[in-house]
């Protein structure tokens, strides 16, 4: 029994279809010439990382490529900064930039970047991942409550962001500047998550709280281990990455952000960016990034942090803003903060 043709351009069209929409992620991962790399025996990255977390990609990815790799690294308001100058100066100096999504989004959408789907992040969870391909998840930054062990008991520290609100914690918090940072202001913003349009009442009675502002969260640390603060806003995985008396508060859910990796669109040293990148998502180098106390999107991977899978299990995820929302954000911070 032969088949019509207008049946056999349905089962094709079908098949065509079926294709498209199932096919297996995996299959999208773009090869990585590594000889090609090597030959470039550079890559130059901008990021957010911590020296000493980063130091252990670096070094581990040099060793096994002799590929030397220059870092650069800010908050995540300075590395955006740093990298649509640059473009806009057409004169892009980096070939991987590593920060968290608010900010990756803007830069992406002013084309700073170019498609990347590596091997080794075939096995990231779906929900971190990127559609389209441009900006690769590795890792993720949750927001949570630090403490000076010395001049605050385990069982006194604040159990939930409205325990900052304390009278005991006037004068003796720290937290980044959320009228400069863009992070600290995504975060406030996002408050909303719990306390719906009551968001900004708690950013307001945050700031009557008189609170020691610094550059961005990594900071906060600094200031809690020196004494300068009993309590702090500040990123989980700093209190393994900076000695001294802290500790991070349990809280019931933790604001927080994945942070990417992206190849530049101008890439001088392509290749080399693609293998890095590859080479930071892999095994090798989630498990070494994970030893300095980072959070790392590889499954069963997790960093040296008491309760640290209680801690993936109740993160919420943040909404990014736009470019114009940040603005609006960070202005309305500025009167709020340093209000006279």
């Amino acid at each position: 029994m032969e088949l019509n043709a207008n049946r056999i351009t349905r089962v094709i069209l079908s098949l065509a279809v079926y294709g498209l929409t199932h096919v297996n992620p995996g299959a999208l991962a773009q090869p990585i010439n590594v000889e090609a790399a090597k030959k470039e025996a550079a890559v130059v990255v901008y990021g957010t990382a911590t020296p000493q977390a980063m130091d252990v990609i670096m070094k581990g990815f040099e060793k096994k490529y002799d590929i030397k790799v220059e870092y650069w690294r800010a908050s995540a308001t300075g590395v955006a900064d740093r990298a649509l100058n640059e473009w806009r100066a057409e004169r892009p100096g980096f070939d991987v930039v590593e920060a968290s999504r608010g900010v990756q989004l803007i830069m992406k959408k002013a084309g700073l970047f170019s498609k990347n789907m590596p091997p080794s992040a075939e096995k990231f969870p779906a929900k971190f991942k990127e559609k389209d391909g441009i900006m690769t998840p590795w890792r993720m930054l949750p927001i949570g409550i630090i403490y000076n062990t010395e001049l605050v008991k385990a069982n006194e520290a604040p159990k939930s962001l409205d325990d900052l609100l304390n009278p005991k914690w006037k004068g003796k918090l720290s937290m980044p500047d959320p009228a400069s940072h863009t992070t600290t202001a995504q975060f406030l913003w996002n408050v909303k998550q719990f306390k719906k349009d009551k968001w900004l009442d708690f950013a307001k009675a945050l700031a009557k709280q008189q609170p020691r502002l610094v550059e961005s969260l990594t900071p906060v640390t600094n200031t809690i281990v020196k004494g300068e603060a009993h309590v702090g806003i500040a990123l989980i995985n700093t209190v393994t990455q900076f000695k001294g008396p802290v500790a991070y508060a349990p809280i019931d859910k933790y604001l927080t952000d994945p942070s990417y990796l992206s190849l530049g669109a101008k890439a001088a040293h392509a290749n080399a960016a693609r293998l890095f990148i590859d080479y930071a998502c892999s095994a090798e180098g989630q498990k070494a990034f994970a030893d300095t106390g980072e959070f790392v999107l590889s499954p069963g991977i997790f960093p040296a942090i008491n309760d640290a899978q209680k801690v993936s299990a109740n993160v919420v995820f943040m909404d990014s803003a736009t470019e114009e929302e940040f603005k609006k954000l960070m202005a309305d911070f500025r009167e709020i903060f340093f209000a006279k």
